[in-house]
């Protein structure tokens, strides 16, 4: 079965960087969407960044624009998203999920979901 593992999270400071993995199995890499969400305590989940082998280039939500950098590595069936200059708002739980084949933008995918998803990583900014 399909199985999704966030890891790279922890504590930063504000400006700091991070880069959380996104380690997958039971697929491989070529008809899928990847995305990376977010959810602070109290708070809906928010779409992040997504990445789709139907899509030329990646999406973002605004307030990650510029700053953070999502690609994959096919050969290790692997996600990685990029974090820079990372802001105390950025605190969250951090999630993978995926959609296999892909159906959908990654527009959609940040209203409706997705089909897999896994474990999450925490990241904490300090101000």
């Amino acid at each position: 079965d399909v199985q999704l593992q966030a890891s790279g999270g922890g504590l930063v400071q504000a400006g700091g960087s991070l880069r959380l993995a996104c380690a997958a199995s039971g697929f491989t890499f070529d008809d899928y969407a990847i995305g990376w969400f977010r959810q602070a305590p109290g708070k809906g989940r928010e779409g992040v960044a997504c990445i789709s082998t139907s899509e030329a280039s990646p999406y973002y939500a605004d307030s990650v624009k510029g700053r953070f950098t999502i690609s994959s590595d096919n050969a290790k069936n692997t996600v990685y998203l990029h974090m820079n200059g990372l802001k105390p708002e950025d605190t969250a739980l951090y999630t993978c999920a995926a959609d296999l084949p892909t159906y959908y933008y990654c527009s959609n995918y940040f209203k409706y979901g997705m089909d897999y998803w896994g474990k999450g990583t925490l990241v904490t900014v300090s101000s």
